[in-house]
């Protein structure tokens, strides 16, 4: 908690970032900190393909998942992949809630 605020990362596939900017503007207006995702790799940021960026960026994914009291995974239809589920493994292994979209 941040004062009364929650704070919560979401996480999930980068090709659902319409899901993920509609998660973050409901979570944020019911009164959560929300961080997300810095670029949205299957949805047009090449960035992402970079050498050496997508491990930097699942690597600070982590630490965003450190800083908050829970994680939301946006998993349209049942939908997890690897590193989504890295990364609900370490929340979990960190002792932070976890809730899903579907």
């Amino acid at each position: 908690m941040v004062g009364k605020y929650k704070v919560i990362t979401l996480c999930g596939s980068t090709r659902f970032k319409e899901q993920f900017i509609r998660e973050q503007k409901r979570l944020t207006l019911e009164g959560n900190i929300v961080i997300s995702v810095g670029l949205f790799g299957h949805s047009g940021d090449s960035e992402v393909f970079t050498e050496g960026v997508k491990t930097m960026l699942d690597d600070m994914h982590k630490r965003k998942i450190d800083m908050a009291d829970e994680i939301f995974v946006i998993n349209v239809d049942g939908y997890i992949g690897s590193s989504t589920r890295s990364e609900i493994e370490y929340a979990t292994a960190t002792g932070k809630k976890v809730n899903y979209l579907c």
